[in-house]
């Protein structure tokens, strides 16, 4: 199972998390590719970081809106959005070049990840770049989305993704962050529920129904309170599962 993580999400003086401790922890950084966070100094510093740690790199790509923090979504027009991916794609790979590393996948970010789940354009616009830039890139993302099957109808490898630290809903749909129960903190009810995923490939929704969930890879956000501690003991409890944690990638 492949332990995932959201990374360089700072902009300028600002931080946000912890990349290093995190890079000593995930087996794949998302990292923020300048456009909902991160700037060319701090996309740098992860790529160097992660290629000293073995650590696989993935494009997260996300709206143009760093007030937002690309959590606002924006209705784009097809070939905008294909093109402002394919920049931000390109971008992340020259720094990954620079540590003799290269991208591996792509992610969607915040409401393009939502978006994509649903509507075709935006959807297709991420397949497109995909397709454009390097049609051997997989993309990850939620299974059973719209963006999972466009892209397998492209012939691009999908990696379906789940998430230890957010809630579900009945759909198998993550619970939205304005609703209760949408983030996890307490660090033992995110290793559980990260190793259920990984053993049984399900997850208990918010109103406490079992709903499937075939992934590949796990996500801990990197902007979650406490994401290193947790990160740590989702490691943990996997291994002590028998889980083997490597990169998908």
């Amino acid at each position: 199972m492949d332990l995932n993580a959201d990374l360089g999400e700072g902009f300028g003086i600002w931080q946000l998390g912890d990349d290093e401790a995190l890079l000593d922890v995930v087996t794949s950084a998302n990292v923020a590719c300048g456009f909902h966070a991160g700037d060319p100094s701090t996309m740098r510093r992860v790529c160097e970081a992660a290629a000293e740690r073995g650590v696989a790199v993935g494009a997260q790509v996300g709206y143009r809106d760093l007030a937002g923090f690309g959590r606002r979504h924006i209705a784009y027009d097809y070939a905008e959005l294909r093109d402002e991916v394919t920049y931000q794609l390109a971008a992340l790979d020259g720094f990954c070049r620079l540590f003799r590393t290269r991208v591996r996948y792509l992610k969607p970010h915040g409401a393009l990840y939502h978006a994509a789940a649903t509507d075709e354009t935006q959807a297709s616009a991420v397949v497109a770049a995909v397709s454009d830039v390097d049609a051997e890139l997989p993309v990850l993302c939620s299974p059973g989305s719209l963006l999972a099957q466009l892209a397998v109808g492209a012939g691009l490898r999908v990696v379906a993704e789940g998430f230890a630290d957010r809630g579900y809903l009945p759909t198998g749909r993550l619970t939205p962050r304005n609703a209760p129960g949408a983030l996890l903190t307490d660090p033992d009810e995110i290793a559980a529920q990260a190793v259920r995923m990984a053993t049984e490939q399900t997850v208990v929704a918010v109103d406490g129904t079992v709903v499937s969930c075939p992934v590949e890879s796990i996500c801990l956000h990197g902007d979650t309170p406490g994401a290193v501690e947790s990160a740590k003991r989702v490691r943990s409890a996997l291994t002590d599962a028998g889980v083997t944690v490597t990169p998908f990638a």
